[in-house]
C-alpha cells in the first residue's frame, strides 16, 4: 500500500513520521493531525447517514454500525459498568470509532498516490494513531473520563476516600503514592500500546519494501527473488494491519472501560 512512497523516499522510515503541512492560527498542522480531523469528519458524515435508516430491522450501513455499537455496549461495557453503562457509552463509542477510522485511513496509500500523480514527494495521509502526541491526547481524555466519572458517580468525598484500599495506617503513605502513580500509568500505557502497535506495522513494511528497493537495482535471479518475497511479505503485513486496526481500537476501548468500571464501581 505504501510501496510507491517508500521506494521513492530516500529515507525508508520517512512515511511513518509526522510532517508539518501548514500553519493555522499560529499552530503547526501535521499530516497526522489532519488525518485525525478527517476521521472526525468521516464520523460526522457516516453516523447521521446510518441514523436515518428506516424500518424496524436495520440493513446496510445502519446494520453494521448498530451491530458494533450493540456488541460494545452489551459485551464490553455492561459487564464492567453495570447500571452506569448507558452513561458512558457515548464516550466509549466515540473513542472506538474514532480510533478505528483513523487506523483504517492510515492504511490508505494517499501520499503514495499523490506522489505518483504529482511527480513530487507528498506527506498528505498517514496514520493519526501512529503519532504519539495524538495517542497521548486520547489517553488524557480517557484519564479524565475515568476520574471525573468516578467523582460524579460516587461523589468527591467517597471517591477520594476509597482511592486507597484499606491497609494498615503505616502502609497508607506508600499505598497513596502507588495509587497516584497507577492513576497516571494506566492512561500512559494506553497511549504507548496504541502508538507502538500502529507504528510497528508501518516500520516492518518500510523494511520489507526497502529490500525491494535495494534489489530493484539488480537484474540477477537473487535480486528478483528477494524483491518478489519482499512484496509478498509486505502484502501479508498490510492485510494483517487491517486486523490490527480493529484490534487496537477494541483494546483501547476495552481497557478504558475496565478503568472506568474500577473507578465508578470499586466494590466489583
Amino acid at each position: 500500500m505504501i510501496a510507491g512512497l517508500t521506494l521513492a523516499s530516500s529515507d525508508s522510515l520517512d512515511h511513518v513520521l509526522p510532517h508539518r503541512l501548514f500553519e493555522a492560527g499560529g499552530y503547526s498542522v501535521t499530516n497526522t493531525l489532519l488525518m485525525l480531523l478527517v476521521a472526525a469528519v468521516v464520523m460526522l458524515l457516516v453516523f447521521p447517514m446510518a441514523a436515518r435508516g428506516k424500518g424496524t430491522v436495520p440493513t446496510g450501513l445502519r446494520n453494521v454500525v448498530e451491530s458494533i455499537m450493540q456488541f460494545l455496549r452489551e459485551n464490553v461495557a455492561r459487564p464492567a459498568l453495570h447500571e452506569s453503562t448507558d452513561r458512558f457509552m457515548p464516550f466509549l463509542w466515540t473513542v472506538f470509532f474514532l480510533i478505528l477510522i483513523a487506523n483504517l485511513l492510515g492504511a490508505l496509500p494517499i501520499a503514495a498516490i499523490l506522489t505518483v500523480v504529482t511527480g513530487s514527494p507528498s506527506h498528505f495521509g498517514g496514520t493519526a494513531t501512529g503519532d504519539i502526541s495524538i495517542t497521548l491526547g486520547l489517553a488524557v481524555c480517557a484519564f479524565f473520563a475515568v476520574h471525573v466519572g468516578g467523582i460524579v458517580e460516587q461523589g468527591a468525598g467517597h471517591y477520594f476516600k476509597g482511592f486507597v484500599p484499606h491497609v494498615p495506617l503505616a502502609l497508607y503513605p506508600l499505598m497513596l503514592v502507588l495509587e497516584i502513580a497507577a492513576a497516571f500509568v494506566k492512561p500512559f500505557a494506553l497511549c504507548i500500546r496504541l502508538f507502538a502497535n500502529m507504528i510497528a506495522g508501518h516500520i516492518v513494511l518500510a523494511i520489507l519494501l526497502g529490500f525491494a528497493g535495494l534489489m530493484a537495482e539488480g537484474v540477477n535471479g537473487t535480486s528478483v527473488g528477494v524483491t518478489v518475497a519482499s512484496v509478498l511479505g509486505a502484502t501479508a503485513i498490510s492485510l494483517l494491519e487491517l486486523f490490527v486496526a480493529f484490534l487496537q481500537a477494541f483494546i483501547f476501548t476495552f481497557l478504558t472501560t475496565l478503568f472506568i468500571g474500577m473507578a465508578v464501581h470499586p466494590e466489583h
